[in-house]
């Protein structure tokens, strides 16, 4: 016998939240690609960064405190985060930059931008781990 967990429904919901995430992500980066200034390789690196930052928050807030439960982290990471951030756009906006100088200076700042949000975000749910107790 399923459990509660297990049900088909109990799923199903968890998929139609996490393409609602989705689909409110990957608008808003399109909504900010429309409104920023610069190009838009820039404004990829933004989203890409404030995105790792939200992420790392979210995972190691499971870790720390728990106060988010699992379907809010599946919605809000797989689901907005995934579609608010991406790859792909910042892999093509890489290869059509002029020269492979910046090439190499956008792959650089992405990824330790990338890597510092996830480090920042786990500094935030430490912090609320020390206040909760």
């Amino acid at each position: 016998m399923a459990t509660a967990n297990e049900h088909p429904l109990v799923r199903l919901e968890t998929v139609v939240l996490i393409g609602i995430g989705g689909f409110a992500g990957s608008n808003l980066r399109f909504f900010l690609g429309g409104i920023a200034p610069g190009p838009r390789a820039a404004t990829t690196l933004l989203v890409n960064a404030l995105g790792s930052v939200v992420l790392g928050f979210i995972l190691y807030e499971a870790m720390y405190s728990g106060l988010l439960d699992e379907q809010t982290q599946l919605v809000a990471a797989t689901g907005f985060l995934s579609s608010f951030t991406t790859y792909s756009t910042f892999a093509l906006q890489t290869a059509l930059l002029a020269s492979p100088l910046w090439m190499a200076v956008n792959v650089t700042a992405n990824y330790v931008l990338g890597f510092s949000g996830v480090l920042v975000g786990r500094r935030f749910a430490q912090a609320i781990e020390v206040s909760k107790e």
